[in-house]
């Protein structure tokens, strides 16, 4: 071995900041241990010279020992992937995994005489698997489960360890390190940039032979790099000062093909006894798969909180153990607390629904699953119905350990689900009464096909056709909200006289004489619209103006203009109505007489004329106190 390599051996030896070791002997006494080793094994320089098993006593029960014998018995390199070891770093047995190979060294005659280690620390990738799998395992159990994992593999570390003294005779035992290496290793020479040695996982990595790197300027072996690293490198052999990088992002030209890949690698200056740069060592990894890896798992997060935010879904975790609560911000808005705890939160439930959750738990505990809707009574507002849905997590011992699940305001569904029923009542209470009375009706036209009455045939007649009209009017009304809410309701406009549209529409009022109508405006006003649409909401507020106050005789309708609209309203005298029902008046099925006892409805004219009159352009309004009578009145563009 010439003296520069000596030279750049011992500052690989020294300068590589891998955990690298070497074992002579029969007795396993540590010949070489770089300070990584050293720093992995929570030692100081005192062990080397040592019986192995003396310089690390907390191995005893463990298996590393004997494999350094079969090594060295059975001259077979054994190798380790994220291997289990316990040492004892600062007084505390810590557990640590390990990727490591224990190569057989040999004199030139073929005795052999040690064992080299080659270690990389994968203590955070084993950690970061088991939380990929605890995440994976969230995902699939609940859908709703919000997950935040990262997984980072450090940079392999790898340290040649031999004697200095016994490496100054075999400079084919310093390649052959460089050979076995489980990592990436590249070693350039500071004067000219040649490659010196290069192993296998480097060319691997990348994508050229041997012969395309070998003994080549590193420049020109891997153009593609130089652009951006060059200039690194020349630094690291000006300053003699590392350069580490973590997932680099690099496109390398492999077997003819760009391929963008992540790299942790380290330019690591090896100096000569002067102390000047004489070669730089590259020690790289690809972690492609753990940067993708974690891109994958950062999207599936991204795509599940774009998930629970359009869904409008508050998520939490409960630990069993600790009573301890996580929540997101959309949990805490539900229930209108700012940091909730379980027993905040069960303060807030309605008093008939404040056994719900323990009921939930407890049923829990047979099937995992959490499901029940509760009362809330949030301290910043009104009850609210909330939905729970989790599911329970075991730990080892098959006891529950966790929840995790989510909350849904129900609220409106709840109400819509209400509205859905009183619709149905309604509307059956509504149907039952003309059916009723056709049928009766009918009856009796059947029976006097025998025996015919002249006096009692037009009065039945009548009242079919009544109650056929009452039928006729409430199915279109169902029609027209079913064509409403699928757009089909078109606007057949033209030029027609207001006046006397109102004038016009209400002769079946003064025909009934319970009511007289009394117009007032401008006569000769014209309006640009539906005139069939604008009747039928003229005649609905003239019927609810006769329907809600049967006692007074007037209902009084005015057409103005005011500025580029026309105005028209309907007045009665009646009972008025009670303010806190105003703001709801134009909602469907709504009824002001919500008992259904006194007047007769579905609840859907003041909803059908609001949407005849907003698909014009108009507005539709009430101005009413209780025992003064109320004003319905609407506008329309004059013209469009």
């Amino acid at each position: 071995m010439t003296l520069p390599d000596k030279e750049i051996l011992a500052g690989l030896v020294e300068g590589s900041p891998y955990p690298v070791y070497l074992i002579l002997g029969d007795d396993l006494r540590i010949a070489v241990a770089n300070s990584a080793t050293l720093k992995a094994w929570g030692k100081d320089n005192s062990v080397i010279g040592m019986r192995f098993g003396d310089a690390l006593p907390e191995l005893a029960n463990q298996p590393f020992e004997a494999l350094l014998r079969k090594v060295m018995t059975t001259g077979e390199p054994y190798y380790a992937v994220n291997d289990r070891a316990e040492l004892m770093i600062g007084g505390k047995l810590t557990v640590s995994y390990y990727t490591f190979s224990y190569q057989p060294i040999s004199e030139s005659a073929g005795q052999i005489v040690g064992v080299a280690c080659y270690a990389t620390d994968v203590t955070e990738l084993v950690n970061n698997v088991a939380k990929i799998q605890e995440l994976n395992t969230k995902e699939l159990a609940s859908n709703t489960a919000l997950i935040l994992a990262n997984e980072s593999l450090e940079a392999a570390n790898e340290e040649l360890i031999s004697s200095y003294n016994q490496l100054e005779t075999s400079e084919k035992r310093f390649r052959n390190l460089i050979q076995q290496a489980p990592f990436a290793i590249c070693v350039i020479r500071a004067n000219d940039l040649i490659v010196s040695d290069v192993n296998e996982r480097y060319l691997e990595l990348v994508g050229k032979t041997r012969m395309e790197v070998d003994w080549k300027m590193i420049w020109d072996a891997i153009p593609e790099a130089a652009a951006h690293y060059a200039p690194v490198m020349q630094t690291v052999i000006d300053t003699n000062v590392p350069y580490v990088a973590k997932e680099a992002e690099v496109t390398l030209v492999r077997n003819g093909i760009p391929e963008q890949v992540f790299i942790d690698f380290v330019y690591e200056p090896v100096v000569d006894l002067s102390g000047s740069v004489m070669a730089v060592m590259v020690i790289g990894i690809d972690v492609s798969e753990k940067v993708n890896t974690r891109k994958s798992i950062e999207e599936i997060e991204e795509r599940m909180r774009l998930a629970t935010q359009a869904a409008d879904i508050g998520i939490y975790e409960l630990k069993y153990s600790t009573n301890e609560l996580t929540t997101s911000d959309r949990f805490n808005e539900i229930l209108g607390l700012e940091n909730p705890t379980r027993e905040s939160i069960l303060s807030l439930y309605h008093p008939d629904d404040v056994h719900l959750s323990e009921q939930a738990h407890g049923e829990a505990k047979l099937t995992g699953n959490i499901f029940y809707e509760a009362r809330l009574f949030p301290p910043n507002g009104n009850m609210k119905w909330v939905r729970f849905q989790a599911r329970i997590f075991y730990n080892t011992n098959n006891e529950g350990d966790r929840v995790i699940g989510t909350a849904v305001d129900i609220t409106e569904y709840k109400a819509l689900q209400q509205q859905k029923d009183d619709f149905i009542s309604i509307a059956s209470h509504e149907l039952k009464t003309p059916v009723t009375t056709l049928k009766a009706s009918l009856q009796m036209l059947e029976r006097m096909k025998s025996n015919f009455n002249p006096a009692m045939f037009p009065k039945l007649v009548d009242q079919s056709s009544r109650s056929i009209n009452k039928i006729t009017d409430l199915v279109d009304d169902l029609l027209n909200v079913s064509r409403m809410s699928q757009g089909e309701v078109p606007l057949q406009k033209d030029w027609f006289n207001v006046v006397g549209l109102v004038d016009g529409c209400c002769s079946h009022i003064r025909d009934a004489g319970t009511h007289s109508i009394v117009v007032t405006g401008d006569n000769s006003l014209n309006l640009y619209a539906d005139e069939h649409r604008v009747d039928q909401v003229v005649v609905n507020l003239v019927n609810n103006a006769a329907k809600y106050a049967p006692v007074n005789s007037n209902i009084y309708l005015d057409v103005v203009q005011e500025n580029r609209f026309v105005k028209i309203s309907v007045r009665d005298n009646g009972p008025g109505i009670p303010t806190e029902k105003l703001p709801y008046l134009f909602d469907r099925y709504f009824r002001a007489d919500e008992s259904g006892s006194q007047i007769s409805g579905l609840g859907l004219g003041l909803y059908i004329s609001a949407d005849i009159v907003r698909r014009h352009g108009g507005e539709i309004g009430v101005d009413s106190k209780v025992g003064e009578g109320s004003n319905f009145w609407f506008t329309l563009p004059w013209f469009i």
